[in-house]
């Protein structure tokens, strides 16, 4: 966490700092002990290749929980998450990167908060949208 956000530091088109992560093997069978989605694609390589996928891939709510942790770390201390949504548009394979990255895309302020809504997606190594989404955060002011 780079430290507190305020409202007044953002715009429309802030962009916000990008959060990398790469899933292993072990991460996604303690997240499907977690979820209780234990489909067989998330930690055995041969049955997924069977059904045609290129090998295991990750759960699509573990990538779209690291984009709330990419959120929750650029917020801060003292900002709130109310609404994370996503829709999974493709699959991330285990063992590599996950790039998280989110842009304000509305600054306003309604019954007395801070708000802003924040266009979030992930991609694969190879540059392509797997996950997107859309969030609305309070955020304090320096008043």
């Amino acid at each position: 966490m780079a430290g507190q956000v305020y409202y007044e530091d953002i715009e429309a088109g802030s962009e916000i700092p990008a959060l990398v992560k790469y899933p292993t093997t072990m991460q996604l069978v303690k997240y499907a002990g977690a979820s209780g989605d234990y489909y067989q694609i998330h930690y055995d390589k041969d049955f997924a290749i069977a059904n045609g996928l290129p090998g295991v891939i990750v759960h699509g709510w573990l990538t779209l929980s690291f984009l709330g942790q990419m959120v929750t770390d650029w917020l801060g201390e003292k900002g709130t998450l109310l609404k994370l949504n996503g829709s999974y548009r493709g699959m991330n394979k285990v063992h590599e990167d996950i790039i998280c990255n989110g842009k304000v895309t509305k600054k306003y302020t309604e019954e007395d908060r801070n708000l802003a809504r924040v266009e979030i997606w992930a991609e694969n190594p190879q540059g392509e949208k797997t996950v997107t989404g859309t969030v609305v955060v309070t955020l304090p002011s320096r008043a």
